[in-house]
């Protein structure tokens, strides 16, 4: 009986900010925020993904949008496994009357006891089987990163809620670091900053907004001071109240993210093998996920490091890509650091 003659076999990337999956022979078939809506009174869901996520800070008292994973973990067991099984359920189409087999990533520094949430909620989501794999790992197959051979490689995943550096060898991880910072700590500091300087209180979704028009982790490289209207509550006079906020602003709102992130990549280069150092100073590091596509960052790095920094291609679906062909590589993985068995 071969590997898939029931079910489906499919690539999840369960993220702070986003769900994409990958379906083997299909490609990328899903890619929603995981944002769900739900009415307090009797705790019905309203709706999920990118239609929950436009009511995000616009909901009336008896419905709540929330998002049930924080910083790479689960922080709402019960919502994220109805996001799942809803997802999976979406994914999966006609054919989910066989359960699929799932890979999940989880950021290299989760714990055991998040482990198994992550796998128990895919389970109870519609999973017949579920694997889980280290984040990193997945990137680096995702962005066509040859990690099988002797020669190492590095990957610097940075996610809504979490940021992972690693270097890899020999189909797995020989050093790595895990943050809990990503693209949502760079929005708080943006409405900390507002707030601390202009007297201006704005919601997540129009710190994200200006992030990605005008935000820079790198001036020093930025061709013009890009410019851009903000509009919130003034807090001293209560009133609506808008200011313009700068590039050179978003960096000096940004800088203590991004000062983290630095830290760490020259945490893991300093713990690096010589050997694997020499062939990262050849190849370079590659960057993924949506928190890499912030103007300057692959500049920034490249500066403080000293050492070429490339953008991967479509970043934002490299780890979904890299979990869908990992379903295809089980036995080459499955005694890789970085990979774990699914529970039988």
């Amino acid at each position: 009986m071969g590997l898939f003659s029931f079910g489906t076999d499919i690539g999840i990337d369960l993220g702070t900010a986003s769900v994409l999956i990958y379906v083997k022979g299909k490609g990328i078939v899903l890619n929603e925020p995981s944002v769900v809506a739900i009415d307090q009174k009797d705790g019905y869901v309203i709706a999920i993904g990118e239609s929950a996520r436009k009511m995000l800070g616009r909901t009336p008292g008896s419905i709540i949008a929330v998002r049930p994973l924080r910083e790479g973990v689960i922080a709402d067991y019960d919502i994220t496994e109805k996001m799942l099984r809803y997802f999976i359920g979406r994914a999966c189409g006609k054919s989910f009357l066989f359960k699929p087999r799932v890979m999940i990533c989880i950021p290299s520094g989760v714990t055991g006891v998040e482990e198994r949430a992550v796998r128990q909620a895919a389970l109870q989501g519609g999973a017949r089987q579920a694997f889980l794999m280290e984040e990193p790992l997945a990137a680096a197959l995702g962005a066509g990163l040859d990690i099988a051979g002797p020669s190492g490689s590095m990957v610097v995943d940075i996610g809504g809620g979490t940021t992972d550096i690693a270097v890899l060898s020999l189909g797995g991880i020989v050093c790595s670091k895990s943050l809990r910072i990503g693209g949502d700590k760079f929005d708080e500091a943006i409405v900390r900053y507002t707030r601390r300087t202009h007297n201006l209180l704005i919601g997540d979704r129009f710190a994200e907004d200006l992030k990605i028009s005008v935000g820079t982790a790198f001036p020093k490289g930025l061709r013009e001071n890009k410019i851009m209207e903000v509009r919130g509550r003034d807090l001293l006079t209560g009133l609506p109240k808008s200011v313009k906020f700068s590039s050179m602003e978003s960096y000096e709102a940004m800088q203590e993210p991004l000062d983290a992130i630095v830290s760490a990549l020259k945490e893991v280069l300093e713990v690096t093998p010589p050997e694997l150092a020499s062939d990262i100073i050849d190849k370079g590091i590659v960057m993924t996920g949506g928190g890499s596509l912030l103007n300057g960052l692959d500049a920034l790095l490249s500066h403080e490091c000293d050492l070429p920094v490339y953008v991967a291609e479509d970043p934002i679906s490299c780890v979904a890509r890299g979990t869908g062909k990992a379903l295809s590589q089980i036995h080459l993985l499955r005694n890789a650091q970085g990979f774990t068995r699914q529970a039988l």
